[in-house]
């Protein structure tokens, strides 16, 4: 998934679905900013405190549902979203950069994992890579 999304030094990433934090601090090495979201509070302190106890000073961890994305440090260059939607979120697609990337499995049963290609004049172009298996995404995904 990260390297579907081709971050870079100078890219602004947002991570959804924290977890243990492990993909924002992967991130972390290779863009210049982080935003990692994580909708289950407990996990969402326990990254950040985590990552902080280990130096990842460019990485800014929320409680939030993910499905809306983080609207006020919108655009990303890329998007990485660990947990699987029915349909891709529109704000999520709406927050990238022309020239951005979200990767992101969508199904519910049987699940894709897509790469969303925002191009320069903010179409979008959807590419299916492989069959997945992730857990379902909560919060605004469910209604």
């Amino acid at each position: 998934m990260t390297q579907l999304a081709r971050p870079h030094a100078e890219a602004i990433a947002l991570d959804i679905g924290t977890g243990s934090g492990y993909q924002a601090a992967v991130l972390s090495l290779l863009c210049r900013h982080v935003y990692s979201m994580e909708i289950v509070e407990s996990l969402a302190d326990a990254a950040r405190e985590r990552l902080a106890r280990l130096g990842y000073t460019n990485v800014t961890v929320r409680v939030g549902d993910g499905y809306a994305g983080w609207e006020e440090h919108a655009p990303f260059d890329l998007i990485i979203v660990a947990a699987a939607p029915e349909r891709i979120p529109q704000p999520l697609i709406d927050q990238l950069k022309p020239a951005g990337r979200l990767v992101i499995p969508v199904g519910k049963f049987s699940q894709d994992l897509i790469v969303v290609h925002k191009q320069p004049d903010g179409s979008v172009r959807r590419e299916s890579v492989i069959p997945v298996a992730f857990v379902p995404m909560t919060g605004q995904a469910q209604r």
